[in-house]
């Protein structure tokens, strides 16, 4: 045994020999530290401009079907333009015009009172219904199709039925008449005043379904134990849509007063359907779409005057929307 470890202590004493002959062991190079680029494994850097190119497509449609479209009706507004020739410029000669003639201020006057009258009506009415038909009971999902029905049908299809119910021998006036309640037809579409009335009805009736999509969304965001929590401390049905549902929907209420001012400055179909191309008895219940589309079509159109008059129907639409968006931003503050 003593023999075997003196062997191995020999060999080990040999194997450090040989090492110190050989030299110091070559050191390794160091590597470099990479460099971080802020990029996941396997991704290429690509140019900046690289994702403009994706919006590029939709950004060349808006360009050319909407910001085109309104700076060629600016530029159109300053000239004496008609449908046939072309026109010089003239500066605000357009827009003075629209100021003295009466017709335009008419037609603003009945566009500003059809907004003043619809927007309350599509404010509350559909927020009334949609409490409604929020309710989980059997058969509610046909009441809230048929409701929407209207939404879905032709401004146009809508209009002719309004027409045939509101015209001196339809179904309005021959059922008082049966009943005894009048002895003369009303001249629903006869009267300037009652034309522009019962255009606001359809333009009322046609959008209840579709805003009352908007308050169904809102409500459903309600939480049940505000309700539940009023109902214990006894407050009615009254008490809690007042209290609760008023104050938490009161953005969208917001953003349906703002829409349906938009629109509703923007009438012209049922203008059109109940009163035909005049505009009613003498013209008197034209709005300013109406009155546009009067002055620029035909041989004589003057495109000039009607984009005039474009402009400042877009001047008073954009005031409805600033004051809308300033109405909701001071409810979020």
């Amino acid at each position: 045994m003593a023999q075997i470890a003196g062997t191995e202590r020999g060999a080990a004493a040999g194997t450090r020999d040989a090492g110190r002959a050989a030299g110091p062991p070559r050191a390794r190079r160091a590597r470099r530290p990479k460099k971080e680029t802020g990029q996941e494994p396997g991704l290429v850097h690509r140019r900046w401009w690289t994702p403009y190119l994706f919006l590029l497509p939709g950004l060349a449609l808006v360009v050319l079907f909407s910001l085109w479209p309104f700076v060629n009706t600016v530029i159109l507004s300053l000239t004496d333009a008609q449908i046939l020739r072309g026109g010089g410029f003239v500066g605000f000669d357009n827009y003075v015009r629209a100021l003295q003639d009466d017709t335009f201020w008419l037609a603003l006057v009945n566009s500003v009172v059809y907004t003043v009258v619809v927007v309350p009506c599509l404010v509350f009415l559909p927020l009334a219904l949609a409490v409604l038909v929020q309710k989980k009971i059997p058969g509610i999902g046909f009441f809230r199709s048929a409701f929407y029905t209207p939404v879905i049908a032709s401004a146009v299809v809508v209009g002719l039925m309004w027409q045939w119910i509101l015209r001196s021998d339809g179904l309005v006036n021959t059922v008082f008449q049966k009943l005894s309640l009048i002895s003369e037809p009303v001249p629903f579409l006869t009267d300037s005043t009652m034309l522009l009335v019962s255009a606001m009805i359809v333009t009322v009736w046609k959008g209840l379904g579709y805003y009352m999509v908007f308050y169904l969304a809102a409500l459903g965001n309600v939480p049940t134990s505000l309700y539940e929590a009023a109902a214990i401390d006894g407050a009615g049905p009254v008490r809690r849509f007042f209290s609760i549902t008023v104050p938490t929907v009161k953005p969208m209420m917001l953003l349906v007063g703002t829409l349906s001012a938009i629109s509703a400055l923007r009438v012209f179909t049922e203008i059109y359907i109940l009163g035909g191309e005049s505009g009613g008895p003498g013209g008197d219940s034209r709005t300013l779409p109406f009155l546009i589309r009067q002055v620029g079509l035909g041989f004589a159109g003057e495109t000039g005057y009607a984009a005039a008059i474009s402009i400042l129907l877009f001047l008073l639409t954009l005031v409805f929307s600033v004051l809308g968006h300033r109405l909701s931003k001071g409810d979020e503050n």
